[in-house]
């Protein structure tokens, strides 16, 4: 009896995703339809795949067995949509896309939309934590996110080197100089983000290896609050220089003396299973044109 192609699509998205929910994300389908292809596979086999239906989901050892041989299947029939060019047209459709770092995720739809003007994209923001998590429950087709945590699911496709900045009021002393020396900061308060952040953690790794400790600290939770409150005098900051854009309140100035801060790395982040279609090769392709051009 021949097997049905889409049950055991859905019964393989099962299996990877440990939940249909988040299968029914990847495949952007309603959660009673994968459900009740599985269904329909087990019925007509007479077997059953998954020990129980909570997640997260386990195989059985037939699902085990059969999950060895749609791991073939698929990457086999991806092979064939490559060697025949037959991945879904980048004329329409939709573009979801996340990131950590507003000013990147916008270069890469600008670079998207010059070649794909009719998609619709959609935009979300969060702290690289939040975009990972958005990715890997399919959320999101693709993520710009910062040093993210290696995935054997995901490909990574480097994008952008940053550095940081100290951020200061105009008329600050250290404004009327070139580079702000990281040991003055410890003169002042000073304005951080929320303790999940990236860019509080270099920060603090920067600031520990320089054995400085700032007079105060002053916790906010947004990049637009911080820039406010150090506009309107209520402290400094340490951005990323990207995260930096023009305002006459407000002076950038690299930091000098003894920093020892890594310089952030930023990547273009994709489910390694959908490498091959037209979003994700342009979106990898717009990645390796914006790195080249990057000044870091």
């Amino acid at each position: 009896m021949a097997a049905n192609y889409q049950h055991l699509r859905a019964f393989h998205a099962i299996a990877l995703e440990g939940s249909v929910t988040r299968a029914a994300r990847r495949l952007n389908l309603a959660q009673p339809t994968l459900s009740q292809q599985l269904k329909a596979l087990e019925a007509r086999h007479g077997v059953n795949l998954f020990e129980n239906r909570r997640s997260p989901l386990k195989l059985t050892a037939a699902g085990q067995d059969l999950f060895t041989l749609t791991e073939r299947l698929f990457s086999a029939a991806a092979d064939v949509d490559d060697m025949l060019g037959e991945a879904v047209s980048l004329d329409g459709g939709t573009l979801r896309i996340g990131g950590d770092c507003p000013p990147q995720v916008a270069r890469v739809i600008a670079r998207f939309k010059a070649i794909s003007p009719k998609t619709l994209v959609q935009a979300r923001m969060g702290n690289s934590r939040e975009t990972m998590r958005w990715l890997a429950d399919a959320e999101i087709d693709a993520a710009v996110a910062s040093d993210p945590p290696a995935d054997g699911q995901f490909t990574y496709d480097p994008l952008y080197t940053d550095r940081l900045v100290v951020v200061l009021p105009n008329g600050h002393p250290l404004a009327a100089l070139e580079t702000a020396p990281i040991d003055r900061l410890a003169e002042e308060t000073l304005l951080v983000r929320e303790a999940t952040s990236k860019t509080r953690a270099f920060t603090e790794q920067a600031l520990g290896a320089a054995g400085v400790e700032p007079r105060e600290t002053l916790e906010l939770q947004s990049r637009e609050t911080i820039r406010e409150a150090v506009a309107l005098g209520l402290g400094v900051a340490v951005f990323f220089s990207s995260e930096c854009p023009p305002d006459p309140r407000i002076v950038y100035r690299p930091l000098s003396g003894l920093v020892r801060e890594q310089p952030l790395r930023g990547y273009l982040v994709c489910q390694r299973d959908r490498r091959r279609s037209a979003v994700v090769r342009a979106l990898r392709a717009i990645a390796v044109e914006l790195a080249a051009s990057d000044p870091g």
